[in-house]
């Protein structure tokens, strides 16, 4: 039976028309969506949820938790994103997301049109943001020196459980010898002040969209970041592509570090040398064409969103 449609005013009924969905999903099979989500995301979270019990932390495996502001629930927890509608009394769930709208129909779906400004002002920038890397040709040539730049001439170090491989002179040596072309803001604000002016660029964060690119590490792993922000929005599916793929790229980050984690049998990428720097190179642009589809997923959800919020300024 479908349920009886709260009153509403003019205004927020014309809102919810708009938001015509594309598909419409019977209870079975969203309910199946979600369950398959929730099993896939579900050996990520468990041993996070573990270890913080016990008051440990995982270098690789919780950074992408505690760097990043979308907690286990949140990454559990699964949406259809735009253009889809929910069938079925279970829906009623969604309706407590102030996203969430119950369309004409009965069905529920997230709405574009309840977004605040501020937020469409958001994903109008995260287009131009995600468009100008995908444009930008990838530069590969930054041989992973930010964390290595992070310690610098450091009297304390952003891991100290674990040492560093060639000790503190021979990490300085590293820095002092190599070019750094850091472009990614985030990463460049943890560089120790001896070695922000060794880089070549000094990236501010108004200065993404102008100099983010595609061969960075931290760029793709940030895709992860975008995919939450928009959520509800980005299909939960999304977003557990961009947590797979920061996961990968965690691990390559670590391994390319001045840290030794041999005790978690990762094996060092040695950039200090001509062939680490070479593999490091080959990692990063495998880890751009994973990106790329990702990327472009968000760009074209950014844009839909868009074109239902503001038809007038997308015709």
């Amino acid at each position: 039976m479908t349920p009886s449609l709260p009153a509403t005013s003019d205004s927020s009924a014309s809102a919810a028309a708009a938001d015509v969905p594309q598909l419409v999903l019977p209870e079975a099979e969203w309910q199946t969506r979600r369950s398959t989500h929730e099993q896939r995301v579900a050996p990520w979270i468990a041993p996070r949820l573990d270890r913080m019990s016990r008051s440990e932390s995982h270098p690789i495996e919780d950074f992408l938790f505690e760097y990043y502001s979308y907690r286990p629930g949140q990454l559990l927890r699964w949406h259809p994103g735009i253009g889809v509608a929910l069938v079925g009394a279970a829906a009623e769930e969604f309706l407590a997301h102030p996203l969430y709208r119950r369309l004409a129909d009965g069905t529920v779906s997230v709405s574009i049109h309840a977004l605040k400004p501020q937020r469409l002002q958001f994903v109008r920038w995260l287009a131009t943001l995600l468009e100008a890397v995908r444009d930008r040709p990838p530069f590969f040539g930054c041989a992973g020196l930010h964390e290595w730049a992070m310690v610098h001439r450091a009297e304390e170090v952003r891991h100290p459980r674990w040492p560093l491989r060639l000790g503190r002179a021979g990490t300085d040596a590293v820095v002092e010898s190599l070019p750094i072309r850091c472009s990614h803001h985030d990463a460049f604000r943890f560089f120790t002040a001896s070695a922000r002016p060794l880089n070549r660029l000094q990236p501010a964060r108004t200065d993404a969209v102008r100099l983010e690119q595609g061969g960075c590490l931290h760029a793709n792993m940030d895709l992860y970041k975008w995919a939450y922000k928009l959520a509800p929005l980005t299909p939960s599916e999304l977003v557990a592509d961009a947590f797979a793929l920061a996961r990968e790229i965690r691990e390559v980050d670590m391994r390319a570090s001045p840290y030794d984690f041999s005790a978690l049998g990762l094996e060092p990428i040695a950039i200090e040398t001509e062939e680490g720097r070479a593999a490091y190179e080959n990692l990063q642009a495998g880890f751009s064409r994973k990106a790329a589809p990702i990327r472009s997923r968000l760009i074209e959800l950014c844009r839909q969103a868009l074109k239902i919020a503001e038809p007038e300024a997308s015709s």
